[in-house]
């Protein structure tokens, strides 16, 4: 593990801050029309959850290419909420604000997830 402080997921700032993105988007998808609410909003609640989900699965892996495979997941996922995110603010469901609050915040995570992607790699020497 690169750093000896990170025990466990919760450790890891990123899945800290991939949660608490999607709580804050269910909240936000739930205020979605009706129609949406199994539609986009669900896709959206799923995606959002899919990440830090991948990530606590490959977390500490003792196969360091598992763990990046969790990682590049969480990548995907990360990518799709984006894209869910876009298409709500372009339905008009999310105003422009909240979504380029969250737009910030998941190129944020984006780094960290990158930043620990090059950590695991050197720390294997595969770097």
């Amino acid at each position: 593990m690169p750093e000896a402080n990170v025990r466990r997921v919760g450790d890891l700032e990123v899945y800290r801050k991939l949660v608490e993105l999607h709580l804050r988007v269910n909240e936000v998808s739930l205020e979605f029309p009706k129609f949406e609410l199994y539609e986009l909003g669900s896709q959206l609640r799923r995606a959002s959850n899919s990440a830090p989900a991948n990530l606590a699965e490959g977390f500490n892996n003792r196969h360091v290419g598992n763990y990046l495979e969790a990682i590049n997941r969480a990548m995907g996922e990360l990518r799709e909420s984006q894209h869910h995110l876009m298409i709500a603010h372009r339905k008009g469901y999310l105003d422009r604000r909240s979504y380029k609050l969250f737009m910030d915040e998941y190129g944020q995570a984006a780094k960290m997830l990158r930043g620990l992607e090059r950590s695991l790699v050197k720390s294997n020497g595969s770097g």
